[in-house]
């Protein structure tokens, strides 16, 4: 027999009893590696039992359909692409049946796991389908939550890979891993399933610094045409030629980055002969291209004249294989047209072509003062600075006074600012308030929240009659209790894939009637509780509700809202509206559709910005809230997100979005879409790892409201004043009395306003 000794240490002093009330021994493997000096440790002990069906069909079994086991189909045209065996899920007669294993006794909560698995599919007359992992985890407070972990294509034809990661909350009385996805009678092919303790990776280091780079220079050949289409070249068949009659300007948004700069040379591309929408002049820039390097993308275009409808306009950037847009605009006229946008590459290329297409065929398009160049960020950064200074401070004066006659010049004062009011918030999961990790950094970096999925209708009826709102209750109690408001997101959906089955298989009565019992029973249960409500999200990208009920139930849904509960601000919100690549939702079109709602009488009272953005650029971020403030309606910044496999370049993009957003007037407050690794909208967009380590981005963003955070030292002076400029937000006095150690400490309150605040002071 082999003993084993666990010592716990350091332990209590001697003599001191030690009670214990329960000890759990983890049985792991792991390999290290180092870089640099720093050691990570990967892998661990594998925690799906008869990975590889080995040992046939044990420990698995069917979720909702029966399994079976082959060492080949099909007379050996289906064979294991690794070990001897696979497992079929068959007789499934719904989309979430599927093979399954209970992995409870074997995972612990706040670690990351990764699963790999390989799958394809059989019968049916189903050649491709998505194939997803899901963990079913029960809770001790007898809830049941679904997390997706991974999805795939998967075929008839080849073995898929299928990888993931995810990450347990709070503590799970019963955790089931599942595959699911086809359609009902597609059976699901499962060759592995391997679930293990998530690698430490080292993060990727910062982008190398060029010395001397030439901010604002354009990387296009020939831009102005003086040389005929010398340097570009026709994307397919289409016939380039040159023309004049562009503007001599530069475009809005290119000249906010540069500056004044020399007029352009009037002179254009002309495209003919366009019998493909991707046809249109194009350059080869792979060799002026430098990693992790923004770059802004600006012209002129226009179309001929024969269009039927609105045409998109595009910039291309084609990328090896991929395609990254550089920026879009929808044209519906012979005007000319700014297109503007960004793009940003992180892994070397062969090859980076840059094109410009989009009309329909047969369309004539014409293409002036095109520009391409690196965007000076911190030169931005220093006028940001400024203008959040001025916009965002208030001048305040302290006015001391004391009972006796004694002079009160020369004491020494210190102000602290403990807390700014500005409204910072994150979304927030029901699972997320479990993991106190989670909570910790939420509550000491944010005062507002939003809900991730638990207000929306297809989590509080996703089934018709049956409510639940007992995961947006736990979520309303927590913020309450530490004093954070809320957002409400969102009554309505208008993109139909959203939108429940039971909802869309309506007829037009009864959807009005759910629609109205939706209103009802959301805004009657939480009346007076969240500040916010987005109304009907998405409506510049979606029409479910508008082509079943008409134009009319946009107006109603706010003004019975508003009815219901007059106490909230109803939001507009929507995507891409400051980035230049959609079009979709520029900002114009948005704008348009504000007023239009307006003067149907919808109390429309702010206007919701998404963010989820990449390689954003200042001057169109900038650019798309000066013409939204026009409307004179408060701007919310409500899912704001960037995404970047480098950390350091995910906090450059976070920076551009928090400055611009601060230091603009119209803007009222800025939300987060997560900050949680494997709890986030998009990949690479969290500030802090799964097991809570804070990245760059979780840094910068730290530092950035440190940095709003103001502080100010010095004396009374012979009026009994002391003065400071700062930001509004709770403060602490200390007041140090001379030829004396006593302290007298108070706090105060900066309210928001541009006149000084002169605050009375009693010692």
């Amino acid at each position: 027999m082999q003993q084993l000794a666990i010592c716990l240490s350091p332990g209590p002093s001697a003599g001191v009893d030690l009670l214990i009330k329960s000890v759990e021994v983890f049985s792991t493997t792991c390999s290290k590696f180092r870089t640099g000096s720093i050691e990570y440790v990967s892998g661990g002990k594998e925690i799906t039992l008869n990975p590889e069906f080995e040992e046939g069909s044990k420990n698995w079994s069917g979720r909702g359909c029966k399994i079976d086991l082959h060492d080949s189909m099909l007379d050996g045209k289906i064979l294991p692409l690794s070990g001897k065996f696979f497992a079929s899920a068959r007789e499934r007669t719904a989309s979430w049946h599927g093979i399954e294993q209970d992995i409870t006794a074997r995972v612990r909560r706040k670690l990351a796991y990764e699963m790999s698995a390989t799958v394809r599919i059989f019968g049916n007359n189903v050649s491709d389908a998505d194939v997803r992992a899901t963990l079913c985890v029960q809770t001790s407070d007898h809830r049941e939550e679904y997390i997706g972990i991974a999805k795939t294509q998967a075929t008839d034809k080849d073995w898929a890979l299928l990888r993931g990661k995810f990450l347990l909350n709070g503590f799970p009385s019963k955790v089931v891993i599942y595959m699911e996805g086809p359609p009902p009678g597609t059976d699901i092919l499962l060759n592995s399933f391997t679930v293990q303790h998530a690698e430490s990776r080292p993060p990727l280091r910062a982008a190398k610094v060029v010395e001397k780079v030439d901010f604002g220079a354009n990387i296009m050949k020939n831009s102005n045409l003086c040389n005929g289409t010398n340097g570009w070249f026709p994307l397919g068949n289409c016939t380039l030629s040159t023309g004049i009659g562009s503007p001599y300007i530069f475009p809005p948004m290119a000249r906010a980055t540069l500056g004044p700069r020399e007029p352009l040379s009037g002179r254009c591309i002309i495209v003919t002969n366009r019998t493909q929408t991707w046809m249109g002049p194009a350059q080869i820039i792979t060799d002026k291209i430098e990693l992790y390097r923004t770059y802004q993308v600006s012209a002129w275009v226009k179309i001929g004249s024969n269009a039927a409808g609105p045409q998109n306009v595009n910039v291309a950037v084609g990328v090896d294989s991929q395609w990254v847009n550089g920026g879009q605009v929808e044209i519906n006229d012979e005007k000319w047209h700014e297109v503007g946008g960004s793009f940003r590459i992180e892994t070397q290329p062969d090859k980076v072509m840059v094109y410009v297409q989009g009309p329909a065929a047969g369309i004539d398009l014409m293409v002036a003062g095109m520009h391409i160049f690196p965007v000076n960020r911190h030169a931005r950064f220093r006028y940001l600075k400024e203008q959040t200074d001025k916009i965002r401070k208030r001048d305040v004066i302290l006015k001391f006074s004391r009972s006796d006659s004694r002079s009160m010049q020369g004491i020494s004062v210190e102000v602290r600012q403990i807390q700014n009011s500005f409204p910072f918030g994150s979304c927030v999961s029901r699972s997320n308030i479990d993991n106190e990790d989670f909570v910790k950094f939420f509550k000491k970096h944010f005062n507002w929240a939003v809900f991730g999925n638990e207000l929306k209708w297809y989590w509080t009826e996703s089934e018709q009659g049956k409510l639940n709102y007992k995961d947006a209750d736990d979520l309303l109690n927590f913020c309450n209790s530490h004093n954070i408001k809320t957002r409400g997101h969102c009554i309505f959906w208008e993109v139909e894939d959203t939108v429940q089955s039971w909802v869309q298989a309506l007829n037009e009565n009864n959807l009005m009637a759910a629609v109205q019992n939706r209103l009802t029973s959301l805004l009657t249960r939480y009346k007076g509780k969240f500040r916010h409500y987005d109304v009907n999200n998405e409506m510049l990208h979606g029409s479910f509700f508008q082509d079943r009920l008409g134009k009319d139930i946009r107006t109603n849904m706010f003004k019975i809202a508003n009815q219901l509960d007059p106490s909230t601000i109803l939001f507009v919100n929507d995507y891409h509206i400051e980035d230049g690549c959609d079009g979709k939702s520029s900002p114009e079109k948005y704008i348009q559709q504000i007023l239009d709602l307006q003067e149907q009488g919808a109390p429309v009272g702010g206007i919701g910005i998404q963010g989820h953005i990449d390689n954003p650029v200042g001057s169109i971020v900038c650019s798309a809230l000066d013409k939204l403030a026009i409307l004179g309606l408060p701007i919310w910044f409500t899912e704001l997100d960037v995404s970047s496999s480098n950390e350091h370049v995910r906090a450059d993009d976070l920076e551009v979005m928090l400055r611009e957003a601060f230091a603009h007037p119209a803007v009222d407050g800025i939300m987060l879409w997560g900050f949680w690794e494997l709890f986030m909208c998009r990949d690479n967009s969290h500030l802090v790892n799964a097991e809570g380590e804070i990245n760059e981005a979780g840094k910068r963003y730290a530092a950035l409201k440190q940095e709003w955070m103001s502080n100010a030292q010095g004396h009374i002076d012979e009026q009994g004043q002391f003065g400071f400029r700062g930001f509004p937000g709770t403060y602490e006095l200390e007041i140090l009395f001379n030829h004396s150690e006593k302290k007298n400490l108070k706090t105060f309150v900066v309210e928001k306003g541009e006149s000084p605040l002169v605050l009375s002071i009693e010692l």
